[in-house]
């Protein structure tokens, strides 16, 4: 686990709920900080190589853009392939994200969940059937759990419990 200094809390901090709308938001960031842009900017840089921060990016509503339907695919694989078959459904630009969690049988018997995103359930139902083709023979079972509304979406956020 790395440690972060108080000035990296502080800088993660300023940038967790995203950049300012402005035309010099490393320079807010920095006001903010009591650090200088540059030193800001080096910071960011830094905490990216060393994997603390994986990217500064602009984070699209979905929503808003039309993608309405969002289905978690659940899948049950032979348990030898899933972290394999992970890494290569995890990959696909339709997946959102992807993760390998355990069984809870009889009832739950899906170890690997991928999410897509779409206009409409078909549209989903087309990339799931992707999914399918990827994974091959190894599937026993799956089914698509689809979203009936946002209750919460954020991304990680630091707070005084976490750190």
């Amino acid at each position: 686990m790395t440690s972060l200094s108080e000035q990296d809390r502080k800088l993660i901090a300023a940038l967790q709920a995203g950049l300012p709308r402005c035309s010099r938001p490393w320079q807010v960031v920095a006001d903010q900080t009591g650090m200088t842009e540059n030193d800001v900017l080096a910071r960011v840089r830094s905490m990216q190589e060393e994997g603390i921060i994986r990217r500064v990016a602009a984070v699209p509503n979905h929503y808003a853009l039309g993608m309405t339907a969002n289905g978690m695919s659940v899948w049950d694989i032979d348990d030898e392939a899933v972290d394999r078959l992970g890494e290569v459904i995890g990959a696909l630009p339709y997946v959102s994200h992807c993760y390998r969690r355990p069984r809870h049988m009889p009832d739950w018997p899906y170890n690997l969940f991928a999410m897509v995103h779409g206009a409409n359930r078909d549209d989903v139902m087309k990339q799931v059937s992707l999914i399918a083709q990827e994974l091959g023979d190894v599937v026993h079972q799956h089914d698509v759990l689809f979203s009936k509304s946002i209750l919460k979406k954020t991304g990680f956020r630091l707070t005084q419990g976490n750190i």
